[in-house]
């Protein structure tokens, strides 16, 4: 079964119950602790070791990759008080990008690109609390080395902030991952559109249907995030400070810069179909104007030949010694004139020929 397979549980079952409905990878949980002077990080085992892990006066990322462990999920749901509608999304991974407010804690879902063919993009849940933020995703490795990097360095904000301006940093991560897949489907758009103008073939045309399938796969997961971004920035919550609320308007912007990349992408692979079309419709003309001259030169070839293939007694040029090479003469030479009319009018070879001028009369006093 493919991982993809993974939707929802049956239709009618309880609300708020974690169901897996397909395979998953096993949990693995790793933790990072930190304050403004200090940091620690290490891989926890188990939900003993992560509700040991979160420690008063200092913030804890505790950070789930594989969602193959249920009772992880509900132990973590049961201490940190987090609602069971949430941990029902955490597993249901086909959800769109939102943000959902239960007071004690705040429940994001945003979904993360990953450089693949066809695109894909993993569900990334984050449970933002007052002095933690618990992040589960689909699969190992994601986007957010960098952000982990920072925590290291102790480099900016991150370790004299709270847990709204971490979850701030892995949404804006998150968010900047779609760029170099956004620019490497625009290469890819540039090349289809030399090729297809240069000589279309029918596996451009898969081609292209791919890009616009893909790109519809990134619209989803773009379009709705921006909305989640929004709803972080406009609507008041203890959790988020206003501090952060300044840099979620930048996480806002590139959101909007990278649908307006989406939408861009998408109006070229739109036209690079109707360019395919085109170019199959300018190639089938060419191919017509070839046999409609060639048909036209034979024609009077095939009139004079059907006249003396008559065979009527009185045919004066039938025994006359001449008459064959003078016909098979004066048909070359009708032919090789249509030929150059046809050159001389533009129709045939190149196409920056000038047409015969025609001479004015010139008017005598």
């Amino acid at each position: 079964m493919s991982r993809r397979t993974r939707t929802r549980g049956a239709p009618g079952a309880s609300p708020g119950v974690p169901v897996l409905t397909g395979e998953a990878l096993p949990s693995r949980i790793h933790g990072i602790r930190f304050g403004p002077d200090s940091i620690e990080e290490r891989d926890l085992p188990d939900a003993a070791a992560c509700i040991e892990f979160v420690q008063p006066g200092r913030i804890a990322w505790i950070d789930v990759q594989g969602l193959g462990d249920l009772g992880l999920l509900k132990a973590l749901g049961d201490h940190f008080g987090l609602h069971p509608l949430a941990l029902e999304d955490v597993v249901g991974v086909g959800n769109r990008p939102k943000v959902d407010d239960y007071d004690t804690h705040l429940f994001i879902i945003a979904r993360m690109a990953e450089e693949s063919r066809p695109i894909t993009t993993d569900q990334t849940s984050l449970f933002l609390g007052p002095h933690f933020l618990i992040t589960f995703q689909e699969h190992y490795g994601d986007c957010l080395d960098p952000v982990r990097e920072r925590l290291r360095k102790g480099k900016g904000l991150m370790r004299r902030s709270g847990p709204d301006y971490l979850a701030y940093t892995i949404l804006d991560a998150i968010v900047d991952g779609f760029f170099p897949v956004l620019e490497g489907y625009g290469e890819q758009l540039e090349d289809l559109e030399a090729q297809v103008v240069e000589r279309p073939a029918p596996v451009h045309l898969r081609h292209i249907y791919s890009a616009k399938r893909d790109l519809l796969t990134l619209r989803r997961a773009v379009w709705p995030l921006r909305d989640a971004i929004n709803t972080l920035i406009r609507e008041e919550s203890e959790l988020v400070a206003p501090q952060t609320r300044i840099y979620l308007r930048d996480c806002y912007d590139h959101a909007v810069q990278i649908l307006d990349m989406v939408e861009t992408c998408r109006e070229l692979a739109a036209g690079l179909m109707e360019i395919y079309i085109s170019s199959l419709s300018q190639k089938l003309n060419e191919v017509m104007k070839v046999l409609t001259i060639i048909s036209t030169i034979f024609i009077p070839l095939t009139f004079v030949v059907g006249i003396y293939g008559m065979n009527f007694d009185y045919m004066p040029e039938l025994r006359w010694r001449w008459g064959y090479p003078l016909m098979m003469g004066g048909m070359a030479v009708m032919a090789l004139g249509m030929v150059w009319y046809f050159i001389r009018r533009g129709w045939i070879g190149p196409s920056d020929l000038p047409a015969p001028r025609r001479l004015k009369r010139v008017k005598r006093n």
